[in-house]
């Protein structure tokens, strides 16, 4: 169930974010201090961590993306609902049937495997955006030839 506030947004350096009230903040779960969640801001979906300030609330910064799906502005008061994202990261991006297949034929799933998280991450992500099959082709060619020449910094594009 989504915890609603409002906050006013506010500039802190460059960036623009809202204090996230304790009461919500002490609900939720945190990992190395930090808080995966998802929300909404004036009605517009985000997805977003609250980033943990010394002797001050959890602060929720407030991109340029979801200011304007937000129709909201610095200085203006904006109702938000958030709730724990419990969706791994993983789980984010689902590998592609297309690198599947071809790294099944190739015998690579153990060299893709043994890739750092984050650079397995990088990949999917990348390819979970491709929009036609000619560039997902390509760029699972580029994949795969890397890791037969056992390169330590496989990535495309």
């Amino acid at each position: 169930m989504p915890h609603t506030f409002q906050a006013k947004i506010y500039q802190t350096g460059i960036n623009w974010a809202v204090d996230v009230p304790e009461e919500i903040t002490t609900q939720l779960l945190k990992q190395k201090g930090y808080i995966k969640i998802k929300g909404q801001i004036n009605g517009f979906d985000f997805t977003q961590t609250l980033v943990p300030v010394k002797n001050a609330p959890y602060r929720l910064f407030v991109n340029f993306i979801m200011m304007k799906g937000g129709k909201t502005a610095v200085g203006e008061i904006a109702d938000f609902a958030i709730e724990q994202d419990t969706i791994a990261e993983d789980k984010r991006y689902p590998m592609p049937d297309l690198l599947a297949i071809a790294l099944r034929e190739n015998d690579l799933e153990t060299a893709f495997e043994s890739l750092t998280a984050s650079r397995k991450k990088d990949i999917l992500k990348y390819l979970f955006y491709v929009k036609t099959d000619e560039t997902m082709l390509k760029n699972i060619a580029k994949v795969i030839a890397q890791l037969k020449d056992k390169s330590k910094d496989v990535r495309v594009p």
